[in-house]
């Protein structure tokens, strides 16, 4: 017996601003999870510290439902 599970295409895209609880960021990536899509935002920087900056602060995972089109 072969189960299939019928998914439908992510709602967000790779480089789409978004907003979500916390803040704005980037889709990074999308992943087909359980039936939906969890998606890799990278959230937008603030002003640069004192100290420097290397690269982008947080990148956090979430999922299509705690995700709002801008």
């Amino acid at each position: 017996m072969i189960t299939v599970i019928d998914i439908v295409k992510p709602k967000f895209y790779k480089g789409q601003k978004v907003e979500f609880i916390g803040g704005l960021g980037t889709i990074r990536e999308c992943h087909p999870n359980s039936g939906n899509w969890s998606y890799l935002v990278e959230m937008e920087m603030e002003s640069e510290p004192k100290m420097g900056r290397i690269g982008y602060e947080t990148t956090i995972l979430l999922f299509e439902t705690d995700i709002i089109l801008l």
